[in-house]
């Protein structure tokens, strides 16, 4: 039964013809932005319980290249595979959001689940097997902002839950490689670094469901602007069961493995 989080009238997550309209929506553009999935009322309560846990947070700082992968000795320091971006960013994990919080009802929810598979064509979805990744609250406090990626994972499912003043944009460029194919696509990686290809800017609210595909289509948010931090959920899935981080990916996330 879907939970009482969810705006259902607006978006009948149940019917096979919205679902259909979705996923069109999804392979066509790369990204679909889904306004009010949770009402203002969910989203108020989410932000109360999420807000304070700021200062809690644990928060990286550090530079990577657009693949987030290490750098190759073998190449220029300035070729595109080596070419460092800025990353910051604070977050909570899974094991710190309550157990009766609506951001959990949402992620459990069957129906959410069975809109997420319609959606992205996959035929399960699964949360991670480890005890810290599956639901993360994101702060990005003035300042902080995300370096140009592309993504590892083939789908991301993420919502707004607090709008920063100013800055904080999403600005992605689809379709830049082809990573099934190992196509790195170096030229056109250091034309956007450069700043001399155009960028499409993703618009979304507190309370907006993302889907986005980011494995071939590299994207960022800029720093953001003023004192309102901006808090984002990403409610991380897999497509099979019993995946987990390793050890060290966990560090790096988390600075904790448990």
């Amino acid at each position: 039964m879907t939970t009482m989080h969810l705006d259902t009238s607006r978006h009948p997550i149940t019917s096979d013809v919205y679902i259909a309209d979705c996923r069109q929506r999804l392979d066509r553009d790369g990204a679909l932005v889904l306004e009010g999935f949770a009402p203002a009322t969910t989203i108020a309560q989410i932000v109360a319980e999420s807000a304070p846990r700021e200062t809690d947070a644990y928060y990286t700082d550090k530079t990577h290249n657009v693949y987030l992968t290490p750098a190759d000795p073998n190449l220029p320091e300035d070729h595109p595979h080596n070419r460092q971006v800025a990353s910051s960013k604070g977050l909570i994990a899974d094991d710190e959001i309550p157990a009766d919080s609506a951001l959990r009802e949402i992620y459990n929810d069957p129906d959410f689940r069975s809109f997420l598979c319609g959606v992205l064509d996959i035929d399960g979805i699964h949360p991670y097997a480890d005890d810290l990744s599956s639901i993360n609250v994101h702060f990005a406090a003035e300042g902080m902002e995300l370096g140009w990626h592309f993504d590892n994972s083939s789908f991301a499912v993420t919502m707004l839950l607090q709008a920063a003043q100013g800055g904080a944009g999403f600005e992605h460029v689809p379709a830049v490689r082809n990573a099934d194919e190992g196509d790195m696509a170096y030229e056109r990686v250091e034309s956007i670094l450069d700043g001399n290809e155009p960028v499409k800017v993703l618009d979304f609210e507190p309370g907006d469901l993302v889907l986005f595909r980011g494995r071939d289509a590299i994207h960022r948010v800029t720093p953001t602007e003023g004192d309102t931090t901006r808090l984002l959920v990403v409610f991380a899935f897999n497509d099979r069961p019993g995946v987990a981080l390793s050890e060290s990916a966990l560090e790096t996330f988390y600075g904790r493995t448990s």
